[in-house]
C-alpha cells in the first residue's frame, strides 16, 4: 500500500447579520478563476487553526485568535482535474478585530457580504457544499470520490 498524502486546507466563516464574507479570485488564478470563495490558505508547517489566523491576517487584514475559531464542516475532496486528495476544515470566526479589507489583490479582486441563501454564481463547488453543510448543521461532506473507481486503471 502507498502513502497518499492529502493537501490540506483552512477555510474562514465570517458572518455578519446573515451574511457570508466571500472573495472574488481573480482571471489569472490557477484555481478559481472569476469565481467566489471564503478566505482561505493551505496548511503549511503549522496547526490547521494557526493557519486561518495567518490567512485573517494576510488576506484581509483583520486578527483573529486561534480560540475564536470552531471547526464547522470538513470537506474532503478528491478533485477530477488533478487525482490530489485534499481535506478542506471549515472554520467559523467567532469575534475579529478590524474590518477586512482587500489585502493581497493579486489573489482576491474584492470582498463582499453574501446572504447564506443567496450566494454568487459561481462559488467554488465545494465552498458551496460546505456552507450548505455549515447552514443544515452536518459536519462532514465528500466530493469526487465515487469517481475515484473510474480514474485509476
Amino acid at each position: 500500500m502507498s502513502i497518499v498524502r492529502n493537501i490540506v486546507g483552512a477555510h474562514l466563516v465570517f458572518e455578519r447579520k446573515g451574511h457570508v464574507l466571500l472573495g472574488l479570485r481573480p482571471p489569472d488564478a490557477l484555481f478559481g478563476a472569476n469565481v467566489w470563495h471564503v478566505p482561505a490558505g493551505h496548511v503549511e508547517l503549522e496547526s490547521a487553526r494557526a493557519c486561518a489566523v495567518r490567512e485573517a491576517g494576510e488576506e484581509l487584514g483583520v486578527t483573529v485568535a486561534e480560540h475564536e475559531l470552531e471547526l464547522v464542516h470538513t470537506v474532503h475532496l478528491l478533485d477530477a482535474d488533478d487525482s490530489v486528495p485534499r481535506l478542506q476544515l471549515f472554520f467559523r470566526v467567532h469575534r475579529w478585530d478590524g474590518e477586512p479589507r482587500l489585502m493581497e489583490p493579486e489573489r482576491c479582486v474584492k470582498w463582499q457580504w453574501w446572504p447564506w441563501h443567496g450566494l454568487p454564481d459561481p462559488t467554488v463547488e465545494y465552498t458551496v457544499a460546505a456552507l450548505e453543510g455549515i447552514a443544515n448543521s452536518q459536519p462532514y461532506t465528500d466530493m469526487g470520490w465515487a469517481a475515484l473507481g473510474r480514474v485509476r486503471p
